[in-house]
Parts: structure tokens; sequence; C-alpha cells
């Protein structure tokens, strides 16, 4: 809500958004499904500006899409079932939640550029401000924010 006094616009503070934006989508591992879950979660951001005016750029776009892509890409690979992607915002962070079926918990490994793969949660912790790990009844939630203010 916006009061005018005098031609000047004054934000009341109604206009803002009270809950986070939440989205959430399933995939089944099929091909496809990481590239569907990038476009999810591109989805995600246009809504996060239009609803919340949360400011990004190029550049945190791209890194929020890396680790979505990222996590994403771990699940399917390291679960035997269907997986989980949440999303959850504001206009200064998004929070990345990943819900598989393995009870398996993810190893970090130590940084190595002679390795080849295996640079995912790596590559993660690098782009979070935070990444948890916990065991849930149906397998796995892996949960990474990441900053859109940076």
């Amino acid at each position: 809500m916006t009061e005018h006094l005098g031609g000047a616009v004054i934000p009341t503070g109604f206009d803002v958004p009270v809950e986070p934006l939440r989205r959430a989508a399933h995939y089944t591992g099929e091909p496809g499904c990481i590239a569907e879950a990038r476009a999810f979660a591109a989805q995600f951001l246009e809504q996060l500006r239009t609803e919340w005016c949360a400011a990004t750029n190029s550049r945190a776009d791209g890194e929020l899409l890396l680790m979505v892509s990222e996590l994403v890409t771990n699940a399917d690979r390291h679960s035997d079932g269907p997986y989980i992607l949440e999303l959850e915002g504001t206009d200064s962070s998004v929070t990345v939640s990943v819900y598989d079926s393995s009870g398996t918990l993810p190893r970090r490994y130590p940084k190595d550029p002679q390795r080849v793969g295996r640079h995912g949660l790596e590559i993660v912790h690098a782009l979070a401000s935070a990444v948890t790990v916990e065991r849930v009844p149906v397998g796995k939630c892996v949960r990474a924010r990441f900053e859109l203010k940076r």
C-alpha cells in the first residue's frame, strides 16, 4: 500500500511480502531433469525479482544456477529414486534444499586440481554462505544458503 502526501509517494511497508517465496519441484531422475531444475530455479529468480524486488545481477544468477545444478546432479547420481528441489528466497538470499532417497551423506573431498570429477560439493561450499546436511525419514536433505547481495 502506498500513500501520497503533498505529491510525495510514501511507502507504508504493507506492499512488501512478509513470507519468503517458496517453490518446490519433484524430479524422477529421467534425462533432462537437471536442465529442468535449472529452468525452475531461473523462473524462481525472476519471480523473486518481481515479488520481492530482489536485485540480482547475471553473475549472482549464474552462480545460483550452478549451485542448483551441482546439488541436483549429486541427488541424481547418488540416489536410487526421485528427488525434490525446494527453493526459498527473499530479497537478500535463496536457500536451496535437495531431498533424495539415499541415506548416504555426501562427502566433501579436499581440493585437488588433478582429480577428475567429484568437485560438486566443493563448488557448492565455495558459492554458499552455509551448507548443511541432515538425514530425513526418506533419505537426506542437502541445504545451501546463497546470498544474492555479494
